[in-house]
């Protein structure tokens, strides 16, 4: 490709409903919970259990923790995607690329075959797709690629060139990213603090038919650490969010990992930080305060320690911040670097 000629990027994420209501939740949530790499089962049994078993009631459940977090302007999750795609295309064009970074979601809106369609109707050939998911899995990853594959199938788009990011998290500025922001939250080793990694688990079955996943995540966890500085007797991991119990999952379970901290003599804080989720979600803006961090202190009263005893304390996700926008540059300029070989 000329590097004249104008390429296309798309910024992807899982998404959001349209709007912190049960309709809207239940719409996004019943598109989600569909897909054929997430749904647990037979898709006809499963569709029907969907429908009549689960969306009655988690749709209300969850628009009332939308509801919560949701802002005069939307959902900051949405906003800060769009942001990111800003400044990534303005930085990129700044660096001589001629480009155009578009935002768009797997479910919900703006929807990732929107963005898609623009960029092609724009002139764009050449389409990066990059899934913010530093790790990737046939969940996440995987759901982007057949969605890709099937757009450009159904649009009859033989004449555009399409790439998938698959993962970044053994890139420099990631490791470098995530480290300086546990610093920048106050974390201290040598004061006694410990530091959790929790990552959103996957079905087991999914390791054992090749995904890389969990392997990638003790993998981050380990250049984290030596990028702290830290010995193993200051950090954990642990893997949240299970869909269902049916399945086997990917652990140990954060809830688990809690409960054999509390019987540590931990002198300083219990620093939390989720290094899977590029940007925060429902689940770190809602799940954490509301439910992660009330079950640490059950741990410690268990423990029989007074709930304060070890002071818990989340790092954010590196959201639109000018080291997200840095980070994802350079993914993209090594994309294009590869696929210009």
């Amino acid at each position: 490709m000329s590097s004249n000629e104008l390429r296309g990027v798309v910024i992807v994420n899982t998404g959001s409903p349209e709007a912190p209501t049960p309709e809207a939740v239940g719409a996004y949530l019943e598109q989600f919970l569909s897909h054929p790499r997430i749904c647990p089962m037979n898709p006809k049994a499963w569709s029907f259990i969907l429908r009549h078993c689960i969306l009655p009631t988690r749709s209300k459940k969850s628009a009332a923790k939308y509801q919560t977090i949701w802002t005069g302007e939307g959902f900051q999750f949405i906003i800060d995607h769009e942001h990111i795609a800003q400044a990534v295309q303005e930085k990129l064009q700044q660096a001589g690329e001629n480009v155009l970074v578009r935002a768009g979601m797997s479910f919900g809106t703006p929807a990732m075959t929107d963005a898609l369609d623009e960029l092609r109707g724009a002139g764009c050939r050449e389409l990066f797709v990059l899934p913010l998911y530093p790790q990737a899995a046939f969940s996440t990853v995987g759901v982007v690629e057949d969605d890709l594959a099937t757009w450009k199938k159904a649009k009859g788009a033989e004449d555009v060139s399409c790439h998938v990011i698959n993962g970044y998290s053994d890139n420099p500025l990631y490791v470098r990213a995530i480290a300086q922001n546990i610093r920048a939250a106050g974390f201290d080793a040598a004061a006694g603090d410990v530091l959790m990694m929790s990552f959103h688990s996957i079905p087991l079955s999914d390791v054992q038919n090749g995904d890389t996943y969990e392997k990638t995540t003790h993998a981050t966890c380990e250049a984290v650490a030596a990028e702290l500085g830290i010995g193993a007797d200051s950090w954990v991991v642990g893997y949240q969010s299970r869909f269902d119990k049916e399945r086997e999952w990917v652990s140990p379970f954060t809830d688990h990992v809690f409960a054999e901290l509390a019987q540590r003599d931990i002198a300083g804080t219990l620093y939390f930080v989720c290094p899977n989720f590029s940007v925060d979600c429902l689940e770190t803006y809602y799940d954490i305060p509301h439910d992660i961090e009330p079950a640490w202190q059950v741990h410690l009263k268990e423990a029989g320690k007074a709930a304060d005893a070890v002071p818990f304390s989340y790092v954010p996700c590196l959201n639109a911040t000018p080291a997200q926008v840095e980070l994802v540059s350079d993914v993209l300029l090594r994309a294009f670097a590869s696929e210009g070989k």
